[in-house]
């Protein structure tokens, strides 16, 4: 019911006197005369007196359902009885600031709240915890708990563990639902300790301490344990190992005791899979090392019984799988095995004091020795390989420079396969620079080529010849180890000095030159250009000719005409024999052969020409030249040569390739005068060349008129052989056509006839073959079809066999299962069912008709006497139905 209409429209909000409270409701009405609010409980109708005042209602009854509760504010105070207490005043006492939670009670009456209480919290259902979940409670004051039999302190907190309902109590707050937190496995949580407190394993925890709980399920932790994070295990395999550091002294899950600082491996030896420990750090994930049988490798500071072995070394050889310990190394990696063969060997040095199994030899530090193929060769710890040798094949004409590191003393090994040993070493062999450069050039094309700047008035040519060149000998770069060779050209010489013997060779071409390692070239600076200039040419071989070189001087006749002479003289060195030492040295005795012939021979002409007048000199300058460069024998003939008895250089002959005069005058007189002497012997020769020619052309005209009419001869002979050829060809040509088309008409026949006859056979064989393969194939078919049907039949037989079988079986276990009594009786069901319903009825007899079918009753009356006569103890009974319908008729 409504409150509002419960009360009149004057009374309403507390304007009127009268107040109708309903059932359930109250008010509370305050006594303005002694300031006492009292309860008024409905139903009932209150009058206000003009000294109260309805303070508040009508107000509804709180009601708490099943599995509620709210909380109330001071609430009154009650005796054991539960009765209210009041005070001299009438007013209710209270407990002020205090609170009371009530729940449903047991007839689950509505109450109302007495002036002074609050509603703090209004009806509110109880909270429910579900399973694996808690509640965290906290104490605000001290109180008994008689669930747990235990005495709370304020601040004490526990846990109110699912699944169930928790009531709730004033002195009790609610923190927070805890929900469990669930472990799968291979996972762990991680625990701290907020306080000091007994966990569920019933270990003691100090405040901050953590563990784990590696137990699988559900784990709902304590009031003082928080669950820091979800730890999953690390799974191990045979390829996997987890490095682990100790955060803090303790023990492992193992039973190790494990030092702060202290690191180690987990390994699939140890377990399948391995969570962290609270004092465990993860440093790294280690992989598997593996080694196959041709791998080696060697562990530095390697870890024995736990503890590293600092500065010393583990050799480990394949095949072998392993993890490196912390702390421990590899000192070059996987290293593979030394296989060495039979041209192969490697030096070793000792770093520490050993015995040499191998060798059965006792080795110290700093012994060096060689290791030999064919061979496997692992090297101990106690050793280091310096380097790997292998055999080098030199040919006879090669060879390489070898130093003993002992004695210093360097050889050279020439024209065998050498490996060097423990104690050598190849040896780098430094030229000079402009060495280096003239071993790359050819000594015969590149004889020429200047090595030196020639001044700044080069050409552009010449400077990017140069360059081309020098670029090209630096780019092919010298193995300094192998023996220096250089080939000497034919008719050429070259000088080795060797320092250590103090003593020069010369060796002559066609030769291949090997330089010892204290030898070296003696290299000549030849005079180069025109005119000559000193140092222009560098060479490694000195050619023997013959050869020529251009100079170009400058002379005065008596009459002071200067002249520019260029020369070009041809030379060669005489060598009689090339094995006298004393002769070859001459060759190189000179430095520069060029400049001095070339000085010798212009000192002679100027010489010779200076007291010669300019016309004498322009007339016979060859001779005079001649004569002064080769002298006069005792008949003043020229002589042939000129010799340099210093290094027995022969000029054989003197090219004057151009006279020119110095002074410009004198050079145009001069070439007006050669001029007119060149037009006087043109003409000269002119008229006789027409002459010449006039008298041979009347000779080659008379010659070819004789040479045509011969000709004509010999052509028309070659007609004739050619057309009685061609007859014969003609004829040769009708036979072998006529013998050929009938030599093909007789094989074409034949091969026809043939042809037909094979034809007809294989036709006659086809025919067969067909009329088989159909006859067959009918067979098949038919015997098949055959056995198909005997098949089809058999089944059928078979079927109806087993369907008559069935049907018997089926109705002999039906009259079996019924019994000979029960067919009976369901035969004679029927007419006893009648006799014994008109027994019942009580009828003699019965027609039922339904009217309109006519019955015969002519001999119904006897046939009932008749059967009435004839069994006075059987009551007669007739029933005749014609339709649906029944029509009755009863005699008595």
């Amino acid at each position: 019911m409504n409150p509002s209409t419960s009360t009149t429209s004057s009374g309403k909000g507390g304007a009127g006197p009268l107040y109708r409270i309903p059932p359930y409701y109250y008010i509370h009405v305050l006594d303005q005369n002694t300031n006492v609010t009292r309860l008024e409980v409905g139903p009932k109708t209150f009058i206000k007196q003009d000294n109260e005042t309805v303070t508040v209602g009508p107000e509804k009854m709180i009601t708490v359902p099943p599995r509620h509760y709210c909380v109330v504010e001071s609430p009154v105070i009650r005796n054991d009885a539960g009765q209210v207490q009041f005070d001299a005043n009438g007013q209710a006492k209270l407990v002020h600031a205090d609170l009371d939670i009530r729940l449903t009670q047991t007839d689950q009456a509505p109450f109302p709240l007495y002036p002074g209480e609050v509603l703090r919290q209004p009806v509110t259902p109880l909270k429910v915890v579900p399973a694996n979940s808690a509640l965290r409670l906290k104490a605000v004051l001290d109180f008994d708990d008689d669930t747990a039999k235990e005495q709370r302190r304020a601040g004490d907190e526990w846990l109110f563990e699912g699944p169930g309902t928790y009531i709730p109590r004033k002195e009790v707050s609610v923190e927070e639902q805890i929900r469990a937190t669930v472990i799968n496995s291979n996972q762990a949580i991680r625990l701290c300790a907020k306080k000091e407190i007994i966990d569920r394993t019933g270990q003691r925890r100090v405040t901050g301490e953590e563990w784990l709980i590696k137990k699988t399920g559900a784990y709902l932790p304590l009031a003082y344990e928080t669950v820091m994070s979800v730890e999953n295990a690390h799974v191990l395999t045979d390829k996997k190992a987890l490095h682990l550091r100790a955060l803090k002294t303790f023990t492992d899950d193992f039973g190790k005791n494990r030092m702060n600082g202290e690191e180690w491996l987990v390994t699939l030896k140890d377990t399948e899979s391995h969570t962290l420990n609270v004092y465990e750090e993860l440093v790294a994930l280690v992989g598997v090392i593996t080694l196959n049988s041709r791998q080696y490798c060697v562990v530095l500071d390697p870890v024995q019984d736990g503890k590293p072995q600092l500065g010393k070394k583990r050799l480990i050889v394949g095949e072998k799988s392993f993890f490196l310990q912390p702390g421990e190394k590899l000192e070059n990696g996987i290293q593979d095995v030394y296989i060495l063969g039979e041209d192969e060997g490697v030096i070793l040095k000792c770093i520490e004091a050993f015995t040499d199994e191998q060798a059965c030899v006792e080795r110290n530090p700093g012994d060096r020795w060689m290791i030999r193929g064919p061979n496997e060769y692992i090297p101990p710890t106690q050793v280091e390989v310096v380097t790997r040798r292998k055999a080098m094949p030199l040919d006879e004409n090669e060879g390489i420079y070898v130093r003993d590191i002992k004695t210093g003393r360097v050889r050279a090994v020439v024209g065998e396969t050498y490996m060097l040993t423990q104690n050598e070493e190849l040896w780098q062999k430094e030229l000079p620079k402009q060495v280096e450069e003239l071993l790359s050039r050819d000594p015969l094309a590149e004889r020429n080529v200047p090595t030196r700047n020639q001044g700044a008035d080069k050409t552009q040519q010449q400077a990017t010849t140069t360059t081309q060149t020098s670029s090209k000998a630096s780019a092919t770069q010298r193995d300094k180890s192998k023996l220096v060779a250089y080939r000497v050209p034919h008719n050429a010489a070259v000088q080795i000095y060797d320092y250590k013997a103090k003593k020069a060779r010369i060796i002559f071409g066609p030769e291949l030159v090997m330089l010892g390692p204290e030898e070296h070239f003696t290299l000549l600076s030849l005079s180069g250009s025109v005119p000559k200039k000193p140092n222009q040419i560098q060479t490694l071989c000195l050619l023997l000719g013959p050869d020529f070189f251009t100079d170009v001087i400058v002379i005065e006749t008596a009459d002071h005409a200067r002249l520019s002479l260029q020369l070009s003289y041809n030379w060669h060195f005489n060598v009689n024999d090339t094995k006298d030492e004393k002769e070859a040295a001459k060759l190189f005795s000179v430095p520069d052969f060029v400049g001095d012939a070339a000085k010798a021979i212009a000192s002679r002409i100027r010489g010779a020409v200076a007291g010669t007048q300019f016309d004498d000199f322009h007339k016979n300058s060859a001779h005079i030249i001649r004569a002064a460069v080769f002298g006069l024998d005792a008949n003043q003939r020229t002589r042939d040569e000129f010799i340099f008895p210093q290094n027995n250089l022969v000029i054989t002959s003197i090219d004057i390739q151009s006279v020119e005069p110095v002074d410009q005058r004198t050079r145009d007189a001069l070439q007006k005068s050669v001029q007119l002497a060149i037009e006087i012997t043109t003409n000269s020769q002119e008229a006789a060349a027409k002459h010449e020619a006039s008298r041979r052309e009347q000779e080659a005209k008379g010659l070819l008129e004789r040479q045509r009419i011969k000709d004509e001869a010999e052509a028309e002979e070659v007609r004739r052989q050619l057309l009685e050829l061609q007859a014969e060809s003609a004829a040769v040509e009708v036979s072998g056509h006529a013998k050929a088309e009938a030599q093909s008409r007789a094989e074409s026949a034949l091969i026809e006839g043939k042809a037909a006859v094979e034809q007809a056979r294989l036709k006659a064989d086809a025919t067969r073959i067909e009329a088989e393969a159909e006859l067959e194939r009918l067979k098949l078919a038919r015997e098949a079809e055959i056995k198909y049907l005997r098949e089809q039949n058999e089944l059928e037989i078979t079927k109806k066999a087993e369907m008559s079988r069935i049907e018997t079986d089926k109705f002999k276990l039906q009259v079996e299962s019924i019994g000979a009594s029960t067919i009976q009786a369901i035969a004679t069901s029927g007419p006893d069912t009648q006799v014994k319903l008109l027994q019942a009825l009580g009828l003699q007899s019965m027609l039922v008709t339904d009217g309109h079918s006519p019955i015969n009753l002519m001999g119904f009356g006897q046939g009932l006497l008749g059967g009435m006569t004839g069994n006075t103890n059987q009551k007669p009974r007739t029933l005749t139905a014609a339709s649906s319908n029944y029509h009755v008729d009863e005699h008595e």
